[in-house]
């Protein structure tokens, strides 16, 4: 991506300058100059051309970074264009898909739903679903922290093959869990840990069943109509758009290529950088296949907004909000100084809050309740053909850069 295709959201301070000056406001005047936006913090000097150089590396086409912070001043960036090798900037206000940032919103509705009575965060899950694999020892709370032990349906390759030959297709959650249930669990609950989507498509139905209505209702009554996150939905599983103005999403990389891993061959990784080979443009592809684990749409100010609460308080009682932080326990086994994870939240350094992918798009999204500081980024072309997570790898980078390791 070249740099005539980075939009910014404030000119610099020294283009400011240069234009007043050649208004002839530089010298002594009989009324004082028009105000001017203020420019943009002291630490987005060195931040933009290092997230403009990672981003061009890592071959996004479009990007958004939002950073909210007391201490340092916010900034907005714009990257790049809305389609491959396209001359359509970028905007703050696009919609995208974010994937697994979807998780926390399940989670939140569920510990809604644990405040008011209508299940407890021990009850077995067997209780709203008896047909699941040891589901008689695997309770909601496991559910949510990714330690039931459950199969993920989104590795079985007969899932991959299918989203390669018909990405139109339209999945039920049944057939989703279908798949996850014909697999042995792989742990007994509580004794280990996995990323697994079927533990959210679950809650989702657990949601849907307690309360009778659909989750995209539940998603909109209790926490996007609330926090006033416009530009947020659960689509339903026959609607395979993203709300306009949306970025096209990309991937190098078909989904059977990409099961045990996401780093693609050296040779595809080549041809991508010498922009020989084009990538796929995976932007309706239907996402029903990830519903309430990973198929709602936002924006990069929607994600302010809801990740603010999630880390900060405003959607759970003060109790409640004190176990899901309380909750965080390491990824890694043994290791306190991996990423942890607890009640449908993540926790990275100082940060709460959670990581999203999904073909063509990637998102990145966290909070620090103590130093008030917010972090959102969201990019296309994910994964890199490296098998980098570049909302993510655009986020390290700002972390690092704010709290100076």
């Amino acid at each position: 991506m070249t740099t005539a295709r980075v939009r910014r959201r404030v000119l610099p301070a020294s283009v400011v300058c240069t234009m007043l000056l050649a208004a002839g406001c530089g010298g002594a005047a009989s009324a004082p100059p028009p105000a001017t936006e203020p420019g943009p913090p002291a630490y987005a000097a060195v931040l933009q051309p290092q997230l403009e150089a990672l981003a061009k590396d890592l071959l996004v086409t479009g990007a958004v970074v939002m950073v909210r912070s007391p201490e340092r001043g916010d900034w907005t960036m714009t990257y790049g264009t809305r389609t491959y090798k396209g001359n359509d900037p970028v905007q703050v206000g696009d919609h995208v898909r974010v994937g697994s940032n979807t998780k926390p919103m399940t989670g939140t509705v569920i510990l809604q739903l644990v405040q008011e009575g209508k299940l407890s965060l021990e009850d077995p899950v067997s209780k709203f679903r008896p047909d699941v694999p040891n589901g008689a020892n695997i309770t909601i709370r496991q559910l949510m922290e990714m330690r039931s032990g459950l199969y993920n349906y989104s590795t079985a390759p007969e899932l991959n093959r299918a989203q390669d030959s018909t990405p139109e297709r339209v999945y039920t959650p049944d057939e989703l869990l279908a798949m996850a249930f014909e697999r042995p669990p792989l742990y007994r609950p509580g004794q280990g840990w996995n990323y697994s989507n079927t533990n959210f498509v679950l809650l989702g139905l657990i949601i849907e069943k307690l309360t009778g209505r659909t989750a995209a209702e539940e998603f909109q009554s209790r926490i996007f109509g609330p926090l006033g996150m416009t530009g947020s939905t659960l689509p339903a599983a026959t609607d395979a758009s993203i709300p306009d103005p949306h970025p096209h999403g990309y991937t190098y990389g078909t989904n059977v290529q990409t099961i045990d891993t996401n780093v693609l061959p050296e040779n595809i990784q080549a041809q991508a950088k010498a922009a020989t080979l084009a990538p796929m443009d995976v932007t309706t592809v239907n996402p029903s296949w990830a519903w309430t684990a990973g198929s709602a749409n936002s924006t990069a100010g929607d994600l302010v907004t809801f990740v603010q609460a999630l880390g900060g308080g405003g959607l759970l009682s003060p109790a409640m909000q004190k176990q899901r932080l309380d909750s965080m326990q390491p990824t890694v086994p043994g290791n306190p100084a991996s990423p942890g994870y607890g009640l449908a939240l993540a926790k990275l350094g100082s940060l709460y809050g959670h990581t999203g992918e999904i073909p063509g798009y990637n998102s990145f999204m966290g909070y620090d309740p103590d130093r008030k500081i917010t972090v959102v980024v969201w990019a296309t072309n994910a994964p890199s053909p490296n098998g980098d997570a570049p909302a993510t790898e655009l986020a390290k980078v700002i972390i690092s850069n704010l709290y100076g390791s």
